[in-house]
């Protein structure tokens, strides 16, 4: 007899997982492999940070993308708080301190989105203005964070935008023709139907 030994057999109701995608602005679909668009775009560099967007995954609703942060010369305290200073929820100070990361996407007409939005958690009610959603982690001086952007930019360029002032990043924005993006989301392959 080994270690493991398979669970008793259920009784009752079983239930059949499905593979049920969020809401558009909640989060990729479950069901589709995105296009990519290989992207490294350095939107922040100072003596002590480098503030970067890299390979974006498109789907035909949103799109996601790593915000890469290496960071040099990381205080004790800096370390111990970064967890929470990165959280896009954990701040409602004002002003923000400056140890807060700030960082958003603007499309070509003008809308944005930021870290310092409360993103909608409402289902049944599609937002009225694009979306910024977060997760991911890091530690010491390497964080790789993934966010989904809803819905797809228009076409025209696409800054990111990020501010840290206390690790020596003015406001600093960077720029990509949002068509990059479009065409990646054209390359997406839906698998089955959405359940």
């Amino acid at each position: 007899m080994g270690f493991f030994q398979p669970p008793a057999p259920l009784t009752g109701r079983v239930y059949q997982a499905m593979a049920i995608s969020p809401p558009a602005w909640f989060g990729p679909p479950r069901n589709v492999l995105p296009g990519g668009a290989p992207i490294t775009l350095i939107v922040a560099r100072g003596d002590r940070t480098v503030v970067a967007v890299t390979g974006i995954q498109a789907y035909l609703a949103g799109f996601g993308f790593t915000l890469s942060l290496r960071l040099r010369n990381l205080s004790g305290r800096e370390e111990h708080l970064l967890p929470y200073l990165l959280d896009d929820a954990a701040v409602e100070a004002d002003p923000l301190p400056d140890e807060f990361l700030r960082f958003g996407v603007q499309f070509a007409d003008g809308r944005k989105a930021t870290n310092l939005d409360q993103p909608p958690f409402d289902p049944e009610h599609e937002p009225d203005r694009p979306v910024l959603h977060q997760h991911g982690r890091g530690g010491g001086s390497i964080w790789d964070r993934e966010h989904w952007v809803w819905p797809l930019p228009p076409t025209g360029p696409l800054a990111f935008v990020c501010e840290w002032p206390a690790r020596g990043i003015p406001e600093s924005r960077a720029e990509i023709d949002a068509g990059v993006i479009l065409e990646a989301a054209g390359r997406a392959v839906t698998l089955w139907p959405d359940e």
